[in-house]
């Protein structure tokens, strides 16, 4: 069973929200909160596999919240950011708080219950063109951060082929048949580069590809 929170400052919306979420045999909705200052004082207590964060909120907004959440010691849930725009100014900053994706409001129901069986398996639900943008939009690409080429300049070729795909938005499928090797190989090196790096997702590894200077804002490794 996969506990989820729910944070979102419209009552009606936290309603709707739990409503879809509770009608799955495998979720269970284990607790609501109108705005971030809430969601961490009742997480301290209560715990859970994934919170459904909304962006903007009074008190404390969510990118702030999930920072408190990420940063403590104790067990730390998955954190799947609710977004209005594709583009929302502050997506890129709940990612590098540690947010493991982030969903459109709109979205439909079903891609609402994907989402969060995907953060729950410590997946992403980011798209690949959408993080190519948001790395435009911030300029992630135009400079290096010295501390992330130093940890992907740490990692074996194979491991710094593999990240290259993640980079790509390539699947564990895709990257095995691209390097010929077996999924669970992928698998293999995907855990190590998580370790090595410390970072605990795929989005994180795709922000540490782009950082790095690994990965160019086109998707493309410089040549």
């Amino acid at each position: 069973m996969i506990s989820v929170f729910v944070v979102d400052d419209q009552e009606l919306v936290r309603a709707g929200f739990a409503m879809v979420i509770d009608s799955q045999p495998d979720l269970q909705v284990v607790g609501q909160a109108g705005d971030g200052e809430d969601a961490v004082a009742q997480l301290r207590h209560t715990a859970c596999d994934v919170v459904l964060m909304d962006v903007r909120m009074p008190r404390l907004d969510g990118v702030a919240a999930t920072e408190r959440l990420l940063s403590g010691s104790g067990p730390r849930p998955r954190v799947l950011m609710l977004t209005t725009f594709d583009l929302d100014e502050y997506a890129y900053r709940a990612l590098r708080a540690g947010a493991s994706g982030f969903l459109l409001k709109d979205s439909p129901p079903a891609d609402l219950l994907a989402a969060i069986r995907s953060v729950a398996l410590g997946e992403t639900v980011l798209a690949p063109s959408t993080t190519r943008r948001l790395v435009e939009r911030y300029g992630l690409s135009t400079g290096r951060d010295p501390e992330a080429a130093r940890l992907v300049a740490s990692l074996t070729e194979r491991e710094r082929e593999v990240l290259t795909a993640i980079a790509r938005g390539r699947t564990n499928p895709e990257i095995a048949a691209e390097l010929y090797l077996a999924e669970a190989t992928v698998k293999t090196h995907v855990g190590r580069i998580l370790a090595r790096a410390g970072r605990r997702d795929r989005v994180a590894l795709v922000i540490l590809a782009y950082a790095s200077g690994l990965v160019s804002a086109s998707g493309d490794a410089p040549g």
